[in-house]
């Protein structure tokens, strides 16, 4: 988190004109413009609590309620097959494909299959496409959240904390789209929800697959070879590894402590843990379209800069460098950084003053 506030710190002073401008726009855009109802305040905070029951890893979250029993016949074949056409390795984070993750995709798919209809010209009115969709999201949501185990006398559903918090706020949401948002508020709310989906889905689709493709061409042994040691350069590869070998948050400690059995300097291990969360290649191309592409490789360059040196510096005080050796360097660099910033500061603020001096004249 702090390194998150540290790099965020150093992109508003960077960029502070730029962002002074694009705030002066937007207070000129929406002066006088009447405040949120307090509806459509509520609304976005039981948003806010369906993303948290969704992601969070809490205790009453993960607990087990209840347990039902279908008598589904075949499921338990079919998730075998899907094992044999896609192989899968626990231990190099890869995931496979399940049961329940196939209904998730034909979901997925219908829910675009009827947004389509029932959104995409949804300012010329609703229609019966509209709230199928809003259904479709809503059960796509609930199935995600529930626990499905094949056997050979069917399929096992369990029901956590995380299924009932689910039930309770896509309940909430589904009533106030219907009897407690305005006509305007709700067709707004579908309307960007649906082109932030549009805008971000086929760069999510290039992303994974580019990712998967490298993962198959990129063997572990090639990144222990060169991150062996605690140099500037196994640093770098670590970071590199963080960002294009992107592993879900529960599969980062085994892949870690994969490496770390492989002979990996636990520096450049650092290196890749800090790098890992912080950025993939999904995330890269979705922040460009979001804040700018030279924004979004700014703060990756920072990233990487910040991650590198983290793991350099780890690494030196695990090699046995003295705790006043480690702080000396940290002192060095944050000073070089203070520096950087102040003379690229001081030669904005020049720029800034010779056009406005121009400018009169």
């Amino acid at each position: 988190m702090t390194f998150g506030i540290g790099i965020g710190l150093i992109m508003a002073l960077i960029f502070r004109k730029a962002d002074a401008e694009h705030d002066q726009a937007t207070d000129a855009m929406f002066a006088g413009q009447a405040s949120m109802r307090r509806a459509a305040v509520v609304f976005m905070m039981v948003l806010v609590l369906l993303l948290m029951a969704g992601t969070f890893q809490l205790a009453f979250l993960k607990q087990v309620y209840f347990q039902i029993n279908l008598p589904v016949n075949g499921i338990d074949q079919f998730q075998s097959y899907l094992s044999q056409i896609v192989p899968f390795d626990p231990a190099k984070g890869e995931e496979g494909v399940t049961a329940q993750g196939v209904l998730l995709i034909g979901l997925l798919i219908l829910i675009g299959l009827t947004s389509w209809r029932g959104i995409e010209r949804i300012h010329e009115g609703f229609n019966s496409w509209t709230w199928i969709s809003i259904a479709l999201v809503g059960l796509t949501l609930l199935t995600a959240s529930l626990g499905l185990l094949p056997h050979a006398e069917g399929v096992t559903l369990t029901l956590s904390g995380k299924f009932f918090g689910v039930l309770i706020s896509v309940s909430i949401l589904g009533w106030m789209l219907r009897s407690v948002l305005t006509e305007d508020e709700t067709r707004d709310f579908l309307w960007e929800s649906w082109r932030f989906v549009k805008q971000i889905f086929p760069l999510l689709i290039v992303g994974v697959f580019i990712v998967g493709v490298l993962r198959m061409l990129i063997q572990p042994e090639w990144i222990e070879a060169i991150a062996g040691q605690n140099t500037l350069i196994g640093n770098f590869v670590g970071v590199i590894f963080g960002v294009f070998m992107y592993f879900p948050t529960l599969v980062e400690v085994p892949i870690a402590q994969m490496f770390l059995n492989l002979g990996m300097h636990r520096g450049p291990l650092l290196a890749y843990l800090i790098s890992d969360p912080e950025l993939s290649l999904q995330s890269i191309l979705i922040t460009a379209t979001i804040i700018g592409r030279t924004k979004a490789w700014v703060y990756v360059g920072w990233v990487a800069l910040f991650s590198t040196l983290a793991g350099l510096i780890y690494g030196s005080w695990v090699d046995g460098t003295s705790i006043g050796i480690v702080a000396l360097y940290l002192i060095a660099f944050l000073a070089v950084l203070a520096l950087t910033l102040y003379l690229m500061n001081k030669r904005s603020s020049q720029k800034a003053t010779f056009h406005s001096t121009a400018s009169t004249d």
